[in-house]
């Protein structure tokens, strides 16, 4: 990564390349899965429609602003040096390892954020993200300032805790904003079976459940804290399996 001046100056220039790729981030997944959707409305995950699209673009272009400031502010820390271990210098066994380690601890700080953010003392914070029931790719961003934090300040404080190289938390940072879009898209391109019992990894299936029925399906990357804490919906690997049925079948007899 080039060095940054560290200064004010250095930080805003910093942000701004981070917010315009969050922007870039957020708009051509979205509307790659939009064009997705309109070819293939038997992938529909929930019968009800999403609505309230341009509330959410318009929400999100504001949280995608302050969630620049935390993957901007860590990236600046690690180049100021105010970490708390050195970080790792990109190698062929650092970036491997750090993506493992990045992976795991994200997984674990939003499945336990989620779930404080759905306590009665909490969950006005996180609300405005549920209105969408069936949510559409472009929900994925539309949360309050505090959810936000809850949620996205992981990439500040992994910058300041982990000693995992800066391309690490650049590439986590766009595969976590890519994944969230398609993780709201409504419609399952992604069942598998890596997504479903014995393996932990999960598809739109998984999320588009939470939104429906908000008490289960807390992770973000994985499904193994849900199936450890006995949150994850009880259909989900059955709806799964459904969803490969589908994209397995011939074209004339989707539907």
């Amino acid at each position: 990564m080039p060095s940054i001046e560290i200064s004010v100056a250095g930080f805003a220039g910093l942000w701004a390349v981070t917010y315009a790729a969050l922007l870039v981030l957020y708009f051509l997944p979205g509307l790659v899965m939009e064009w997705l959707a309109r070819r293939h409305p038997e992938r529909r995950i929930q019968a009800r429609p999403s609505t309230h699209k341009g509330r959410d673009i318009r929400q999100s272009v504001v949280s995608l602003a302050t969630i620049a400031v935390y993957v901007a502010g860590g990236l600046f820390a690690q180049q100021a040096g105010w970490t708390l271990f050195g970080t790792w210098a990109p190698s062929w066994w650092s970036i491997p390892l750090g993506i493992l380690l990045t992976a795991i601890a994200y997984d674990t700080w939003f499945y336990w954020f989620h779930r404080l953010m759905h306590t009665r003392r909490f969950y006005r914070f996180h609300a405005q993200h549920h209105r969408a029931i069936a949510p559409s790719t472009w929900s994925c961003n539309n949360d309050t300032l505090v959810g936000c934090f809850f949620e996205q300040a992981y990439f500040l404080v992994a910058a300041l805790l982990l000693p995992i190289p800066a391309i690490v938390l650049i590439g986590h940072k766009v595969f976590d904003q890519v994944t969230g879009m398609i993780s709201h898209a409504g419609y399952e391109f992604f069942a598998g079976p890596s997504a479903r019992s014995p393996w932990p990894g999960l598809c739109t299936t998984f999320h588009d459940q939470h939104h429906a029925h908000f008490r289960v399906n807390y992770g973000n990357t994985f499904s193994l804290w849900d199936r450890w804490m006995g949150t994850i919906h009880p259909a989900y690997d059955k709806k799964v399996a459904e969803f490969e049925e589908i994209a397995a079948a011939p074209a004339g007899e989707r539907g």
